[in-house]
């Protein structure tokens, strides 16, 4: 099972002192166990390696590039792939809509994957279902 993950779930994992860490912790070994193939790109990781550094520090940065990154396979969003998330972004015009979602958004539909780990909703709004993050009632 293909999983693309994303920098809100990466950050959880890592920091203890994080809303979602139990639940993050819980469902990385469940997905593990179930040999689920994570996917991100190289954006989702210089965003979480920037979070990681300012907030925990850089052992947790070095233990995130060590330990963790090694286990995902690195999608690297191509130049067309960047234009097009781009201007999906400037085109919903909302301010805390990132460019490095509207990319995952882009490679997960071009990879044909539905399924992310994430607390973060702007992946439930683009209908994509998250793992981690509660179900919005309809």
């Amino acid at each position: 099972m293909r999983i693309f993950i994303d920098t809100s779930a990466i950050y959880a994992r890592l920091n203890a002192d994080d809303t979602f860490h139990s639940t993050a912790a819980m469902e990385m070994r469940y997905l593990l166990a179930n040999q689920a193939e994570f996917i991100t790109t190289q954006y989702v990781v210089a965003e979480s390696s920037a979070l990681i550094q300012a907030r925990m520090g850089m052992k947790k940065l070095a233990e995130f590039h060590r330990n963790v990154e090694p286990v995902f396979l690195v999608h690297q969003v191509s130049e067309a792939q960047h234009q097009r998330a781009v201007d999906f972004c400037l085109a919903m015009n909302r301010r805390k809509l990132s460019l490095v979602d509207c990319s995952s958004f882009t490679v997960m539909r071009d990879l044909s994957i539905d399924r992310v780990f994430t607390f973060d909703a702007h992946f439930q709004e683009q209908g994509f279902h998250c793992i981690g993050l509660p179900k919005q009632a309809d």
